[in-house]
């Protein structure tokens, strides 16, 4: 058994790897290959700030484990253990993976390893840990349970998250009319602008830097770094989509849905040209939709913008879809669960990630 570093003849079967686990799977669906092979081909504006080194542990020529260790310039306390995916469980072939990362944080003077976090909380955080038998939404991590095993037994902490869902079936409304008039007079919502999305994808990247400052494992981003994962999903959202919430005309907050795309991709498929077109022609197949990400400027938190958002979410999706899920959140983040728990019906799955200090 050793270890391999991904050179460029390796990378088409890394990538083939990678897609092998969630190709045929009645319960997940691929939708990251694409921005893995543009980080492993060198083509992703993230490249010019990541160091990242692909890594394979090889038996007898069989894969056992595949993973990107990346180093984020923004983030230097953290070495990443990202894009993981493992065939079946291996302890001694984890190791390999571990040990790596450890030199490498070394090498880098970071302090600490991460398990589950993909460059980026935009990009994804989180092993699944509950509701196995369940169906993966578009976005949200899907992973045989021993994935949590290799990191709990090497001694890393647990951060705990969880998603919440509704059934929008008989929701009533969020808020009456008296105190949506009395929104009115502080904040407008409006939809996103497609015809200057670049303009409106640099607010968004703005207002996300402001109001995620603090948060566990966010490090500033670019607007080009936000346009490019904007780009491809622009063909399958509309712009009711991204919401934004302005206060005597200045973007204070967003909010982001979308459709469960992987409803109407077989398990045969990743996202591409085929799930446009049938999100164009058949969406009415799609019955759940995602409350992706909210984000509020700090000064404007507690005073109503949150309320704003959802009340005109809720009238874009009135009717249209059956149920509600979440994206994960931190649970020790009170204020977001408890908004989660209070227009929720219940929690809908856990997530786990991971940190672990070099020694």
């Amino acid at each position: 058994m050793e270890l391999i570093t991904v050179n460029k003849e390796k990378r088409k079967v890394f990538l083939e790897f990678y897609k092998k686990q969630y190709l045929n799977n009645d319960l997940k669906r691929d939708t990251l290959s694409g921005m893995l092979k543009n980080i492993l081909y060198g083509s992703s504006k993230l490249c010019s700030s990541v160091d990242t080194e692909p890594v394979m542990v090889v038996d007898n020529n069989e894969i056992i484990i595949i993973s990107v260790l990346a180093y984020a310039h923004r983030m230097p306390e953290y070495l990443q253990i990202c894009f993981f995916e493992s065939e079946k469980f291996n302890m001694d072939a984890f190791n390999l993976i571990l040990n790596r990362a450890k030199d490498m944080a070394k090498e880098k003077n970071a302090s600490w390893i991460t398990g589950s976090l993909n460059i980026h909380v935009n990009y994804g955080l989180g092993f699944l840990s509950s509701g196995f038998d369940k169906k993966q939404t578009f976005g949200a991590p899907y992973n045989p349970e021993f994935y949590n095993d290799y990191f709990e037994k090497s001694g890393f902490e647990t951060i705990h998250m969880v998603s919440y869902k509704k059934d929008m079936s008989n929701s009533p409304e969020l808020i009456n009319n008296d105190v949506r008039e009395k929104l009115k007079e502080l904040y407008t919502v409006r939809k996103t602008d497609f015809r200057n999305f670049k303009k409106e994808i640099e607010i968004y990247t703005q207002i996300n830097n402001e109001a995620f400052n603090e948060h566990l494992f966010y490090y500033t981003r670019k607007t080009e770094e936000d346009y490019e994962l904007f780009k491809e999903l622009k063909y399958l959202m509309n712009e009711e989509n991204l919401i934004f919430v302005e206060k005597h005309g200045v973007p204070v907050g967003f909010l982001l849905w979308y459709p469960d795309f992987n409803e109407i991709i077989n398990k045969n498929e990743t996202v591409g040209i085929k799930t446009v077109l049938k999100n164009k022609l058949f969406p009415h197949r799609i019955k759940t939709f995602k409350i992706v990400e909210i984000g509020v400027i700090p000064e404007e938190r507690n005073k109503g913008a949150i309320l704003a958002l959802f009340d005109y979410c809720y009238k874009c999706i009135n009717g249209r879809y059956d149920t509600m899920e979440s994206s994960w959140i931190l649970s020790d983040n009170l204020k977001s669960k408890s908004f989660g728990i209070k227009w929720a019906d219940k929690e809908s799955k856990h997530y786990k990630a991971y940190v672990k200090e070099i020694i």
